[in-house]
Protein backbone atom coordinates (compact mmCIF):
# COMPACT_ATOMS: atom_id res chain seq x y z
CA UNK A 1 0.00 0.00 0.00
CA UNK A 2 1.02 3.31 -0.75
CA UNK A 3 0.98 6.34 1.24
CA UNK A 4 1.23 8.80 -2.21
CA UNK A 5 0.25 8.73 -5.30
CA UNK A 6 1.30 5.08 -6.96
CA UNK A 7 2.87 5.38 -10.54
CA UNK A 8 1.66 1.53 -10.75
CA UNK A 9 2.12 -1.37 -9.13
CA UNK A 10 4.81 -4.01 -9.25
CA UNK A 11 6.65 -5.37 -12.04
CA UNK A 12 9.39 -5.00 -15.25
CA UNK A 13 10.13 -6.57 -18.49
CA UNK A 14 13.55 -7.79 -19.31
CA UNK A 15 16.11 -6.02 -17.05
CA UNK A 16 14.56 -4.77 -13.39
CA UNK A 17 14.14 -1.39 -13.11
CA UNK A 18 13.49 0.59 -9.82
CA UNK A 19 9.98 0.77 -8.55
CA UNK A 20 7.51 2.32 -5.65
CA UNK A 21 7.28 1.31 -2.42
CA UNK A 22 4.60 -0.31 -1.05
CA UNK A 23 4.21 1.21 2.37
CA UNK A 24 1.35 3.95 3.92
CA UNK A 25 2.44 6.35 6.40
CA UNK A 26 3.63 5.07 9.51
CA UNK A 27 3.43 1.87 8.09
CA UNK A 28 6.81 0.18 6.31
CA UNK A 29 6.11 -2.71 3.57
CA UNK A 30 8.30 -5.91 5.12
CA UNK A 31 11.42 -5.92 3.28
CA UNK A 32 12.87 -7.78 0.57
CA UNK A 33 16.07 -9.11 -1.23
CA UNK A 34 16.32 -10.58 -4.48
CA UNK A 35 16.44 -14.52 -5.45
CA UNK A 36 16.24 -17.14 -3.28
CA UNK A 37 15.61 -16.23 0.68
CA UNK A 38 16.46 -18.75 3.47
CA UNK A 39 15.62 -18.30 7.31
CA UNK A 40 15.88 -20.43 9.87
CA UNK A 41 12.52 -20.38 11.45
CA UNK A 42 12.03 -22.07 15.17
CA UNK A 43 9.16 -24.66 15.60
CA UNK A 44 5.58 -23.22 14.69
CA UNK A 45 3.47 -22.23 17.34
CA UNK A 46 0.82 -23.24 17.45
CA UNK A 47 2.47 -26.52 15.87
CA UNK A 48 0.79 -27.65 12.68
CA UNK A 49 -1.15 -31.15 13.57
CA UNK A 50 -0.08 -33.95 12.47
CA UNK A 51 3.30 -33.06 11.82
CA UNK A 52 4.04 -32.59 7.90
CA UNK A 53 4.74 -35.20 5.46
CA UNK A 54 4.84 -35.50 1.65
CA UNK A 55 1.70 -38.00 1.04
CA UNK A 56 2.32 -39.19 -1.14
CA UNK A 57 6.48 -39.19 -1.24
CA UNK A 58 7.67 -37.83 -5.20
CA UNK A 59 8.14 -40.82 -7.41
CA UNK A 60 11.30 -40.01 -9.07
CA UNK A 61 11.92 -41.49 -13.00
CA UNK A 62 10.02 -39.39 -14.80
CA UNK A 63 11.40 -39.21 -18.85
CA UNK A 64 11.33 -36.10 -20.71
CA UNK A 65 8.15 -35.83 -23.45
CA UNK A 66 8.90 -36.26 -26.78
CA UNK A 67 7.89 -33.04 -27.95
CA UNK A 68 6.48 -29.08 -27.06
CA UNK A 69 3.21 -27.97 -28.08
CA UNK A 70 2.60 -25.83 -31.02
CA UNK A 71 3.21 -22.15 -29.75
CA UNK A 72 6.26 -22.72 -27.62
CA UNK A 73 9.56 -23.81 -28.42
CA UNK A 74 11.97 -26.34 -27.15
CA UNK A 75 14.69 -25.79 -24.49
CA UNK A 76 16.31 -22.98 -22.94
CA UNK A 77 19.61 -21.74 -22.99
CA UNK A 78 21.42 -24.45 -21.45
CA UNK A 79 19.61 -27.96 -23.49
CA UNK A 80 16.35 -29.37 -24.01
CA UNK A 81 15.48 -30.41 -20.45
CA UNK A 82 15.60 -30.18 -16.78
CA UNK A 83 16.19 -32.83 -13.75
CA UNK A 84 15.37 -32.83 -10.72
CA UNK A 85 14.51 -35.63 -8.04
CA UNK A 86 11.40 -36.40 -9.44
CA UNK A 87 12.89 -37.25 -12.96
CA UNK A 88 14.18 -35.67 -15.69
CA UNK A 89 11.48 -32.94 -18.11
CA UNK A 90 11.30 -31.76 -21.09
CA UNK A 91 11.46 -27.70 -21.41
CA UNK A 92 8.71 -25.82 -23.45
CA UNK A 93 9.57 -22.23 -22.92
CA UNK A 94 6.52 -19.95 -23.75
CA UNK A 95 6.83 -16.83 -26.16
CA UNK A 96 7.83 -13.13 -24.68
CA UNK A 97 3.96 -12.12 -26.38
CA UNK A 98 1.34 -14.87 -26.59
CA UNK A 99 -0.10 -13.55 -29.79
CA UNK A 100 -3.33 -15.80 -30.70
CA UNK A 101 -5.08 -17.90 -28.31
CA UNK A 102 -2.72 -21.01 -26.93
CA UNK A 103 -3.42 -24.40 -25.26
CA UNK A 104 -0.90 -25.35 -22.97
CA UNK A 105 -1.62 -29.27 -22.88
CA UNK A 106 -0.54 -31.61 -19.39
CA UNK A 107 1.68 -34.27 -20.68
CA UNK A 108 3.70 -36.42 -18.14
CA UNK A 109 7.76 -35.68 -18.44
CA UNK A 110 7.18 -32.00 -19.92
CA UNK A 111 7.16 -28.24 -18.08
CA UNK A 112 6.81 -25.37 -19.02
CA UNK A 113 8.67 -22.60 -18.63
CA UNK A 114 8.58 -18.38 -18.69
CA UNK A 115 11.97 -17.00 -19.22
CA UNK A 116 11.02 -13.31 -18.75
CA UNK A 117 7.61 -11.37 -19.03
CA UNK A 118 5.02 -13.37 -20.90
CA UNK A 119 2.63 -10.67 -22.20
CA UNK A 120 -0.51 -12.52 -22.78
CA UNK A 121 -1.87 -10.10 -25.87
CA UNK A 122 -2.14 -6.52 -25.86
CA UNK A 123 -3.64 -3.62 -24.53
CA UNK A 124 -6.85 -2.90 -25.25
CA UNK A 125 -7.20 0.34 -23.55
CA UNK A 126 -9.72 0.87 -20.99
CA UNK A 127 -12.83 -0.12 -22.91
CA UNK A 128 -13.41 -2.94 -24.91
CA UNK A 129 -12.72 -1.80 -29.02
CA UNK A 130 -12.67 -3.97 -32.36
CA UNK A 131 -8.70 -3.69 -31.94
CA UNK A 132 -8.83 -5.79 -28.66
CA UNK A 133 -6.53 -8.52 -29.44
CA UNK A 134 -8.70 -10.73 -27.41
CA UNK A 135 -6.21 -13.78 -26.69
CA UNK A 136 -6.62 -16.52 -24.49
CA UNK A 137 -4.03 -18.31 -22.55
CA UNK A 138 -5.64 -21.90 -21.76
CA UNK A 139 -3.67 -24.00 -19.35
CA UNK A 140 -4.99 -27.60 -18.80
CA UNK A 141 -5.41 -29.12 -15.46
CA UNK A 142 -2.04 -30.58 -13.85
CA UNK A 143 0.48 -28.57 -15.91
CA UNK A 144 3.57 -26.90 -13.99
CA UNK A 145 4.92 -23.68 -15.42
CA UNK A 146 8.45 -23.06 -13.75
CA UNK A 147 9.88 -19.07 -13.99
CA UNK A 148 13.48 -18.88 -14.49
CA UNK A 149 14.95 -16.50 -11.64
CA UNK A 150 14.53 -12.99 -11.31
CA UNK A 151 11.96 -10.48 -13.05
CA UNK A 152 9.86 -13.03 -14.54
CA UNK A 153 6.13 -12.81 -14.80
CA UNK A 154 3.03 -13.46 -16.25
CA UNK A 155 1.24 -10.17 -17.82
CA UNK A 156 -2.56 -10.56 -18.60
CA UNK A 157 -3.28 -7.50 -20.61
CA UNK A 158 -6.92 -6.15 -20.65
CA UNK A 159 -8.95 -7.38 -23.16
CA UNK A 160 -7.10 -10.99 -23.08
CA UNK A 161 -7.58 -13.55 -20.28
CA UNK A 162 -6.06 -16.28 -18.66
CA UNK A 163 -8.19 -19.79 -18.45
CA UNK A 164 -6.37 -22.30 -16.00
CA UNK A 165 -8.73 -24.42 -14.67
CA UNK A 166 -7.08 -26.95 -12.87
CA UNK A 167 -8.82 -29.91 -10.55
CA UNK A 168 -8.65 -31.23 -6.94
CA UNK A 169 -6.65 -33.94 -8.59
CA UNK A 170 -4.40 -32.09 -11.07
CA UNK A 171 -4.24 -28.70 -9.75
CA UNK A 172 -2.38 -26.23 -12.22
CA UNK A 173 1.07 -25.01 -10.30
CA UNK A 174 3.25 -21.66 -10.93
CA UNK A 175 6.43 -22.12 -9.53
CA UNK A 176 10.65 -21.62 -9.61
CA UNK A 177 13.39 -23.41 -11.20
CA UNK A 178 14.46 -24.11 -8.46
CA UNK A 179 11.48 -26.00 -7.07
CA UNK A 180 11.78 -27.92 -9.69
CA UNK A 181 15.48 -28.61 -9.05
CA UNK A 182 14.95 -29.70 -5.27
CA UNK A 183 16.74 -26.62 -4.22
CA UNK A 184 13.57 -24.82 -2.28
CA UNK A 185 13.12 -25.33 1.77
CA UNK A 186 10.08 -24.58 3.89
CA UNK A 187 11.86 -20.92 4.42
CA UNK A 188 12.61 -20.57 0.20
CA UNK A 189 10.91 -17.28 -1.41
CA UNK A 190 11.12 -14.56 -4.02
CA UNK A 191 12.78 -16.92 -6.28
CA UNK A 192 10.33 -14.70 -9.40
CA UNK A 193 7.70 -12.76 -10.09
CA UNK A 194 3.86 -14.07 -10.13
CA UNK A 195 0.62 -13.63 -12.06
CA UNK A 196 -0.58 -10.47 -12.97
CA UNK A 197 -3.92 -9.85 -14.28
CA UNK A 198 -4.86 -6.52 -15.63
CA UNK A 199 -8.80 -5.08 -15.93
CA UNK A 200 -10.86 -2.39 -17.17
CA UNK A 201 -12.24 -2.06 -13.44
CA UNK A 202 -12.50 1.62 -11.94
CA UNK A 203 -9.62 2.35 -9.64
CA UNK A 204 -8.53 5.35 -7.93
CA UNK A 205 -5.19 7.20 -7.34
CA UNK A 206 -5.01 8.01 -11.09
CA UNK A 207 -1.27 8.16 -12.85
CA UNK A 208 -3.11 11.51 -14.86
CA UNK A 209 -3.18 14.13 -11.94
CA UNK A 210 -6.51 15.65 -14.50
CA UNK A 211 -8.06 12.49 -14.58
CA UNK A 212 -11.38 11.56 -12.51
CA UNK A 213 -11.00 8.59 -10.61
CA UNK A 214 -13.14 5.31 -11.52
CA UNK A 215 -13.82 6.63 -15.32
CA UNK A 216 -11.97 5.52 -18.06
CA UNK A 217 -9.84 8.73 -17.98
CA UNK A 218 -8.01 6.69 -14.51
CA UNK A 219 -5.60 4.19 -15.29
CA UNK A 220 -2.29 3.20 -13.38
CA UNK A 221 0.78 1.57 -14.96
CA UNK A 222 1.87 -1.36 -13.16
CA UNK A 223 4.82 -0.62 -10.58
CA UNK A 224 8.30 -0.94 -11.70
CA UNK A 225 7.05 -2.37 -15.68
CA UNK A 226 9.50 -1.11 -18.13
CA UNK A 227 7.25 -1.26 -21.17
CA UNK A 228 3.18 -0.35 -20.62
CA UNK A 229 1.37 -2.62 -18.33
CA UNK A 230 -1.57 -0.58 -17.76
CA UNK A 231 -4.81 -1.06 -15.99
CA UNK A 232 -8.41 0.48 -15.03
CA UNK A 233 -11.13 1.42 -16.57
CA UNK A 234 -15.13 1.78 -16.03
CA UNK A 235 -16.25 -1.93 -16.32
CA UNK A 236 -16.11 -3.69 -13.30
CA UNK A 237 -18.46 -6.93 -14.53
CA UNK A 238 -15.70 -7.87 -17.71
CA UNK A 239 -13.98 -11.13 -16.55
CA UNK A 240 -10.04 -11.29 -17.23
CA UNK A 241 -10.66 -15.12 -16.63
CA UNK A 242 -11.35 -18.38 -15.02
CA UNK A 243 -8.56 -19.56 -12.27
CA UNK A 244 -9.45 -22.43 -10.70
CA UNK A 245 -7.39 -25.13 -8.43
CA UNK A 246 -4.30 -22.80 -8.91
CA UNK A 247 -1.19 -22.81 -6.66
CA UNK A 248 1.45 -19.90 -6.92
CA UNK A 249 4.60 -20.92 -4.76
CA UNK A 250 7.91 -19.29 -3.86
CA UNK A 251 6.96 -15.79 -5.61
CA UNK A 252 7.80 -11.98 -5.21
CA UNK A 253 10.75 -11.33 -6.14
CA UNK A 254 12.55 -8.42 -4.94
CA UNK A 255 13.49 -5.17 -7.82
CA UNK A 256 15.27 -3.69 -4.45
CA UNK A 257 14.42 -3.31 -0.93
CA UNK A 258 10.85 -2.90 0.02
CA UNK A 259 9.95 -3.22 -4.10
CA UNK A 260 8.39 -6.84 -4.38
CA UNK A 261 6.20 -8.71 -6.40
CA UNK A 262 3.38 -10.66 -5.19
CA UNK A 263 2.11 -14.16 -5.78
CA UNK A 264 -1.07 -12.88 -7.38
CA UNK A 265 -1.93 -9.35 -8.79
CA UNK A 266 -5.50 -8.56 -9.73
CA UNK A 267 -5.70 -5.17 -11.01
CA UNK A 268 -9.26 -3.65 -11.77
CA UNK A 269 -10.48 -6.90 -12.47
CA UNK A 270 -14.33 -7.96 -13.23
CA UNK A 271 -16.80 -9.42 -11.03
CA UNK A 272 -17.53 -12.13 -14.10
CA UNK A 273 -13.77 -13.34 -13.51
CA UNK A 274 -13.44 -16.85 -11.83
CA UNK A 275 -10.97 -17.05 -8.82
CA UNK A 276 -11.61 -20.36 -7.42
CA UNK A 277 -9.36 -22.52 -5.34
CA UNK A 278 -6.49 -20.56 -5.32
CA UNK A 279 -3.66 -20.76 -2.59
CA UNK A 280 -0.29 -18.67 -2.34
CA UNK A 281 2.51 -20.26 -0.60
CA UNK A 282 5.89 -18.68 0.69
CA UNK A 283 5.42 -15.19 -0.95
CA UNK A 284 8.46 -12.86 0.02
CA UNK A 285 5.61 -9.88 -0.60
CA UNK A 286 2.05 -10.31 -0.29
CA UNK A 287 -0.15 -13.59 -0.42
CA UNK A 288 -2.34 -11.32 -3.27
CA UNK A 289 -2.71 -7.78 -3.62
CA UNK A 290 -5.84 -6.38 -5.27
CA UNK A 291 -6.08 -2.81 -7.09
CA UNK A 292 -9.55 -1.73 -8.05
CA UNK A 293 -12.08 -2.93 -9.91
CA UNK A 294 -14.69 -6.02 -8.08
CA UNK A 295 -12.97 -9.06 -7.84
CA UNK A 296 -14.84 -11.78 -6.38
CA UNK A 297 -12.83 -15.42 -4.47
CA UNK A 298 -13.62 -18.19 -2.96
CA UNK A 299 -11.58 -21.04 -1.58
CA UNK A 300 -8.19 -18.80 -0.93
CA UNK A 301 -5.71 -19.72 0.62
CA UNK A 302 -2.30 -17.78 2.02
CA UNK A 303 0.59 -19.98 4.03
CA UNK A 304 3.89 -18.77 4.34
CA UNK A 305 3.60 -15.14 2.98
CA UNK A 306 5.95 -12.67 4.28
CA UNK A 307 4.33 -9.34 4.41
CA UNK A 308 0.39 -9.32 4.20
CA UNK A 309 -2.07 -12.23 3.47
CA UNK A 310 -5.03 -9.93 1.60
CA UNK A 311 -3.73 -6.45 0.60
CA UNK A 312 -6.16 -4.45 -1.48
CA UNK A 313 -6.63 -0.57 -2.07
CA UNK A 314 -7.19 1.87 -4.92
CA UNK A 315 -10.62 1.28 -4.59
CA UNK A 316 -11.23 -2.29 -5.11
CA UNK A 317 -15.18 -3.98 -4.12
CA UNK A 318 -13.54 -6.89 -3.26
CA UNK A 319 -15.49 -10.51 -1.88
CA UNK A 320 -13.89 -13.03 -0.47
CA UNK A 321 -15.70 -16.79 1.47
CA UNK A 322 -13.45 -19.52 2.89
CA UNK A 323 -10.01 -18.31 3.89
CA UNK A 324 -7.54 -19.92 5.17
CA UNK A 325 -4.14 -17.94 6.22
CA UNK A 326 -1.34 -19.23 8.12
CA UNK A 327 1.79 -18.13 8.89
CA UNK A 328 5.10 -19.35 9.31
CA UNK A 329 6.71 -18.66 12.59
CA UNK A 330 7.92 -15.33 13.04
CA UNK A 331 7.87 -14.87 9.80
CA UNK A 332 5.05 -12.12 8.11
CA UNK A 333 2.99 -8.91 8.36
CA UNK A 334 -0.82 -8.79 8.52
CA UNK A 335 -3.23 -11.08 7.84
CA UNK A 336 -5.49 -7.73 6.40
CA UNK A 337 -3.87 -4.96 5.31
CA UNK A 338 -6.72 -2.53 3.47
CA UNK A 339 -6.47 0.82 1.39
CA UNK A 340 -4.21 3.96 2.53
CA UNK A 341 -3.39 6.80 4.54
CA UNK A 342 -2.75 8.82 1.33
CA UNK A 343 -4.24 12.31 -0.61
CA UNK A 344 -6.32 10.06 -2.36
CA UNK A 345 -8.21 8.11 0.25
CA UNK A 346 -11.57 10.26 0.10
CA UNK A 347 -11.68 9.47 -3.59
CA UNK A 348 -14.28 7.50 -5.09
CA UNK A 349 -15.07 4.60 -5.31
CA UNK A 350 -13.83 4.15 -1.88
CA UNK A 351 -12.70 0.34 -1.24
CA UNK A 352 -15.81 -1.89 0.22
CA UNK A 353 -14.38 -5.32 0.79
CA UNK A 354 -16.45 -8.32 2.60
CA UNK A 355 -14.95 -11.48 3.88
CA UNK A 356 -16.96 -14.12 5.07
CA UNK A 357 -15.58 -17.95 6.72
CA UNK A 358 -11.75 -17.27 7.73
CA UNK A 359 -9.76 -18.78 9.14
CA UNK A 360 -6.44 -16.54 10.37
CA UNK A 361 -3.43 -18.02 12.04
CA UNK A 362 -0.41 -15.43 12.95
CA UNK A 363 2.47 -16.39 13.47
CA UNK A 364 4.14 -13.35 12.96
CA UNK A 365 5.62 -10.37 15.38
CA UNK A 366 3.37 -7.31 13.25
CA UNK A 367 6.72 -4.79 13.24
CA UNK A 368 5.40 -2.76 10.45
CA UNK A 369 1.50 -2.60 10.81
CA UNK A 370 1.40 -3.45 14.44
CA UNK A 371 -1.47 -5.80 14.62
CA UNK A 372 -3.25 -8.65 13.14
CA UNK A 373 -5.22 -6.52 10.83
CA UNK A 374 -5.16 -2.94 9.90
CA UNK A 375 -8.06 -1.12 8.52
CA UNK A 376 -7.00 2.47 7.24
CA UNK A 377 -7.57 5.44 5.35
CA UNK A 378 -11.38 5.70 4.38
CA UNK A 379 -11.68 2.04 3.68
CA UNK A 380 -15.20 0.68 4.09
CA UNK A 381 -15.00 -3.25 5.42
CA UNK A 382 -16.97 -6.48 6.46
CA UNK A 383 -15.58 -9.26 8.71
CA UNK A 384 -18.12 -11.61 9.30
CA UNK A 385 -17.79 -15.33 10.82
CA UNK A 386 -14.48 -15.38 11.08
CA UNK A 387 -11.46 -16.66 13.52
CA UNK A 388 -8.30 -15.08 13.86
CA UNK A 389 -5.64 -16.85 16.41
CA UNK A 390 -2.85 -14.48 16.89
CA UNK A 391 -2.08 -15.09 20.96
CA UNK A 392 1.23 -13.18 20.25
CA UNK A 393 -0.07 -9.66 18.81
CA UNK A 394 -2.90 -7.14 18.97
CA UNK A 395 -5.75 -8.04 16.88
CA UNK A 396 -6.87 -4.87 14.92
CA UNK A 397 -5.71 -1.63 14.51
CA UNK A 398 -7.82 1.41 12.49
CA UNK A 399 -5.08 4.16 11.65
CA UNK A 400 -7.74 6.92 10.18
CA UNK A 401 -10.67 8.67 11.82
CA UNK A 402 -12.13 8.55 8.62
CA UNK A 403 -12.52 4.69 8.48
CA UNK A 404 -14.99 5.34 11.83
CA UNK A 405 -17.38 7.73 9.57
CA UNK A 406 -20.67 7.43 9.40
CA UNK A 407 -22.78 6.37 6.25
CA UNK A 408 -22.74 8.86 3.52
CA UNK A 409 -24.06 7.84 -0.12
CA UNK A 410 -22.66 10.69 -1.67
CA UNK A 411 -19.11 10.13 -0.65
CA UNK A 412 -19.98 6.23 -1.66
CA UNK A 413 -19.16 5.19 2.56
CA UNK A 414 -21.39 2.83 3.76
CA UNK A 415 -20.30 4.05 7.77
CA UNK A 416 -17.51 2.22 10.09
CA UNK A 417 -16.37 -1.66 9.94
CA UNK A 418 -18.71 -4.11 10.26
CA UNK A 419 -17.83 -7.27 12.42
CA UNK A 420 -20.34 -9.86 13.06
CA UNK A 421 -19.64 -13.52 14.73
CA UNK A 422 -16.04 -12.96 14.68
CA UNK A 423 -13.87 -14.31 17.28
CA UNK A 424 -10.16 -13.40 18.44
CA UNK A 425 -7.39 -14.73 20.65
CA UNK A 426 -5.13 -11.77 21.06
CA UNK A 427 -2.50 -10.89 22.96
CA UNK A 428 -2.59 -8.45 26.26
CA UNK A 429 -3.40 -5.40 23.88
CA UNK A 430 -6.10 -6.40 21.99
CA UNK A 431 -6.33 -3.18 19.67
CA UNK A 432 -4.37 -0.30 18.30
CA UNK A 433 -5.12 3.47 17.18
CA UNK A 434 -3.05 5.72 15.34
CA UNK A 435 -2.34 8.68 15.37
CA UNK A 436 -1.53 8.78 11.21
CA UNK A 437 -4.45 11.47 10.03
CA UNK A 438 -5.48 12.44 13.68
CA UNK A 439 -6.32 10.55 16.41
CA UNK A 440 -7.96 6.98 16.49
CA UNK A 441 -7.78 5.78 20.24
CA UNK A 442 -7.57 1.96 21.18
CA UNK A 443 -10.48 2.25 22.78
CA UNK A 444 -12.32 3.52 19.48
CA UNK A 445 -10.95 1.18 17.95
CA UNK A 446 -12.39 -1.92 20.61
CA UNK A 447 -16.21 0.04 20.32
CA UNK A 448 -15.95 -0.34 16.48
CA UNK A 449 -15.08 -4.34 17.29
CA UNK A 450 -17.48 -4.25 19.86
CA UNK A 451 -16.79 -7.84 21.55
CA UNK A 452 -20.21 -9.27 23.20
CA UNK A 453 -22.53 -7.87 20.53
CA UNK A 454 -23.23 -9.30 17.00
CA UNK A 455 -21.73 -12.72 18.49
CA UNK A 456 -18.30 -11.15 18.04
CA UNK A 457 -15.69 -12.11 21.50
CA UNK A 458 -12.43 -10.45 21.43
CA UNK A 459 -11.52 -13.53 24.54
CA UNK A 460 -12.27 -16.16 22.66
CA UNK A 461 -10.25 -19.54 23.37
CA UNK A 462 -9.52 -21.59 20.35
CA UNK A 463 -10.29 -25.32 19.84
CA UNK A 464 -9.45 -25.90 16.25
CA UNK A 465 -8.03 -29.01 15.09
CA UNK A 466 -5.15 -29.75 12.67
CA UNK A 467 -4.49 -26.12 12.80
CA UNK A 468 -7.50 -25.03 10.96
CA UNK A 469 -10.86 -27.08 11.33
CA UNK A 470 -13.04 -25.88 13.88
CA UNK A 471 -13.56 -27.52 16.89
CA UNK A 472 -16.49 -27.44 19.36
CA UNK A 473 -16.00 -23.86 20.91
CA UNK A 474 -16.20 -22.88 16.91
CA UNK A 475 -19.12 -24.25 16.43
CA UNK A 476 -20.84 -23.35 19.33
CA UNK A 477 -20.42 -19.50 17.70
CA UNK A 478 -23.57 -18.22 16.18
CA UNK A 479 -23.62 -17.71 12.89
CA UNK A 480 -24.37 -14.29 11.04
CA UNK A 481 -26.08 -15.24 7.15
CA UNK A 482 -23.35 -13.73 5.05
CA UNK A 483 -25.84 -13.30 2.31
CA UNK A 484 -27.42 -10.31 3.86
CA UNK A 485 -24.23 -8.65 3.00
CA UNK A 486 -23.77 -9.30 -0.48
CA UNK A 487 -25.12 -12.11 -2.69
CA UNK A 488 -22.02 -13.56 -3.91
CA UNK A 489 -21.96 -15.57 -0.57
CA UNK A 490 -23.13 -19.05 0.25
CA UNK A 491 -25.57 -19.40 3.18
CA UNK A 492 -23.62 -20.93 6.39
CA UNK A 493 -24.35 -22.50 9.33
CA UNK A 494 -20.55 -22.24 11.29
CA UNK A 495 -17.57 -19.86 11.65
CA UNK A 496 -14.52 -20.54 10.09
CA UNK A 497 -13.17 -21.55 6.72
CA UNK A 498 -13.57 -24.94 7.59
CA UNK A 499 -16.39 -26.55 9.31
CA UNK A 500 -15.21 -30.35 10.43
CA UNK A 501 -13.80 -33.15 9.27
CA UNK A 502 -15.78 -33.91 6.65
CA UNK A 503 -15.49 -30.34 4.71
CA UNK A 504 -12.18 -30.94 2.78
CA UNK A 505 -12.22 -28.10 0.20
CA UNK A 506 -8.76 -27.52 0.69
CA UNK A 507 -7.46 -31.00 0.24
CA UNK A 508 -5.90 -32.91 -2.72
CA UNK A 509 -4.96 -29.59 -4.67
CA UNK A 510 -2.89 -27.76 -2.10
CA UNK A 511 0.53 -28.79 -0.88
CA UNK A 512 2.04 -29.62 2.42
CA UNK A 513 4.25 -27.42 4.48
CA UNK A 514 6.33 -27.07 8.02
CA UNK A 515 3.40 -24.46 8.13
CA UNK A 516 0.70 -26.44 7.79
CA UNK A 517 -0.17 -29.38 6.57
CA UNK A 518 -2.98 -30.10 4.49
CA UNK A 519 -3.01 -33.53 4.04
CA UNK A 520 -2.88 -33.09 0.63
CA UNK A 521 -2.21 -36.40 -1.72
CA UNK A 522 0.27 -34.36 -4.34
CA UNK A 523 2.76 -34.04 -1.07
CA UNK A 524 5.39 -31.67 0.55
CA UNK A 525 5.63 -27.87 -1.70
CA UNK A 526 9.24 -29.04 -1.55
CA UNK A 527 8.47 -31.07 -4.67
CA UNK A 528 6.74 -31.49 -8.03
CA UNK A 529 3.62 -33.61 -7.65
CA UNK A 530 3.88 -36.75 -10.35
CA UNK A 531 0.66 -37.74 -12.58
CA UNK A 532 -0.43 -40.33 -15.07
CA UNK A 533 -1.20 -38.99 -18.64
Amino acid sequence: MTSFKRVGMILLSGTAVAALSACGADDIASPGSGGNITINNPAPSPSPSPSPSPSPSPTPGVTPAADCPTGTTKGDTNGTTITGPTGEYLICTLPAKISSNLELPYEQGLLYRMAGRVDVGDDGGPTKTASDTNVTLKIDPGVIIYADAGPTWLAVNRGNKLNAVGTADKPIIFTSKDNVLGLTSDSSSGQWGGVVLMGRGQVTDCESPSATPGTTACERQTEGAADPAVYGGDDNVTSSGDLEYIQIRYSGYALSPDNELQSLTPEAIGSDTVIDHYMSYNSSDDGAEFFGGHPHLKHYIVVGDEDDAMDSDTGTKARFQYAIVVQRQGIGDTMIEADTDNATASDIPRQDTRVSNFTFIDRSPNNSDKASILLRGQTDYSLLNGILVSPDNPCLRISDPATLQAADASKDENGPPVFKSMVMQCASTKYVGSDTNGTVTAAQVEAAFGSGSNNNNDSFTPSLTDTIIDGANELAVPVSDPKASDPFFDTVSYIGAVKDANDTWYKGWTCNSAAVDFGSTNGACTTLPVYDN
